[in-house]
Formats: C-alpha cells, structure tokens, sequence
C-alpha cells in the first residue's frame, strides 16, 4: 500500500513536471514598450473601477479624452508582444490583457466595500491632468499591479514590476 502511493505520488510530480509550461526569460522592455505597460496598468484599473463602482461614463471620458495616448501605447503594446513572441504575439498580448483585469480585479474583491471609495478618486486625478502627454508619467508614478514581470531595457539595475510591488 505504501509502495502504491509512493508511485502515485512519483508520476504525479513527474507528470506535473512534463505538463508544466515552459516560459522563456521575458526580453526587456524598451522605455516607450515600458510606458505602454505602464498606461495599460492604468486603463485596465481605471476600466475595473467603472465597472465595479458603475462608473462607466467616467471611464468613457477618460478613453476619448486620452484617445491618441491610449492608441500609442498601445502599438508599443504591439511591437513588445511581436518582439517576443512572433507569432503567437496576439495571442500573448490577449493573455496579458485579461491576466491583468484579473489581477487588478481581484484587488476589488479584496477590498469589499472600501474598494469604490477608495478607488473612485483615481478618475479626478487622471482628469484633472493639464495635458494628455503627462498621462505616462502618472500611470508610472502609480504602484498598479502586474501580472508579469516587467524588465526595463537599459536599466543597470534591470528593474522588474510585478504584481507583487503594488
């Protein structure tokens, strides 16, 4: 019987080991694919709260009046996933994408009822921004979650942001 559950427990780890992914080191991020990441954090934050809170024509606002910004960043989106993923870019950026709403949505479920007053605030803040160039300074500003680490090119400290860091 011992011998028995032993073996079970051998081909279970063993085939656990052979079913479990294999995830290449990410390539760095170059600083506009950073800020990409960056303004990413901040929409899907701001997209969680609106629909948490029911705030939705807040983050309508926010999305026309950052149009342009949003769209830049998220091309930078693009060229990272194609760099280092090729041709399973879309794929991989679709992943990031709903991985990080569940992340940050998780957050809402942390907090309960504190979560809307608490994050609420965040569409005055962004709004009340002078220009739509400030916008990638903000969203970096901002400890947002992050489902995947993220290394910036050329940092001699090679910073890495990961959900943890919030």
């Amino acid at each position: 019987m011992r011998h028995a559950a032993l073996t079970l427990a051998a081909v279970t780890l063993i085939a656990n080991t052979a079913l479990a992914p294999v995830t290449a080191a990410e390539p760095c991020a170059r600083n506009d694919e950073k800020q990409g990441f960056d303004v990413a954090s901040l929409k899907s934050e701001l997209m969680v709260i609106a629909i948490a809170c029911q705030a939705q024509p807040r983050y309508n606002e926010f999305v026309v009046r950052y149009k342009t910004e949003l769209q830049a960043d998220e091309r930078a989106l693009n060229r990272y996933f194609a760099r280092s993923a090729g041709r399973h870019a879309q794929e991989r950026h679709d992943n990031y994408i709903t991985n990080l709403a569940n992340t940050q949505s998780e957050e809402g479920v942390r907090q309960g009822t504190l979560f809307c007053p608490q994050h609420l605030p965040l569409f005055d803040e962004v709004m009340a921004l002078k220009t739509v160039r400030e916008l990638p300074a903000y969203a970096q500003g901002k400890a947002l979650a992050q489902p995947i680490a993220i290394v910036e090119c050329g940092d001699p400290k090679r910073k890495m942001r990961t959900a943890s860091d919030k």
